[in-house]
């Protein structure tokens, strides 16, 4: 294979494999964390149910919101779907916590920050299964959907 084939794929590879993964990166048990830090009303106002708004910082994405989640993970990249969810809504981790995991479990607690309407948009999976799925997109390419169920 040349320098283009190792840079933009190999035209004689098959397109797709027979066994397109339908669900994978699995995050369930979705819930909303109330943070300790949140009591201070000199640093956080509440705004609504598990969002508040960060006092000290000036920037429009000043909206927190805590989450719990495990992760039904594949092993080869931790990052998703999570990172699926934060190009989806528009928000980003602002802190991530030491989650105290059972043998086995795989579970998470991270702040997400935003404008006031991301974070509200994000609140949707909220209890809801959020996982990937791959499927064959117009160009006969595998790719790959954020789904929430």
């Amino acid at each position: 294979m040349g320098i283009f084939g190792k840079l933009f794929g190999n035209n004689n590879k098959k397109p797709f494999s027979s066994e397109m993964r339908s669900e994978y990166n699995l995050m369930t048990n979705i819930s909303l964390i109330n943070m300790v830090k949140y009591e201070n009303i000199s640093k956080y106002k509440p705004i609504e149910d598990g969002i508040y708004e960060d006092l000290t910082d000036d920037d429009e994405a000043k909206f927190r919101m805590t989450i719990s989640y495990e992760l039904e993970s594949d092993n080869t990249n931790n990052q998703y779907p999570l990172e699926d969810i934060l190009d989806k809504y528009l928000i980003h981790v602002s802190e991530s916590y030491e989650a105290e995991n059972e043998q086995g479990a795989s579970l998470f607690i991270i702040e997400l920050s935003g404008s006031l309407e991301k974070i509200q948009d994000a609140k949707e999976i909220i209890g809801k299964k959020v996982f990937n799925r791959e499927f064959i997109d117009s160009n006969g390419q595998v790719s790959v959907n954020l789904v929430i169920e």
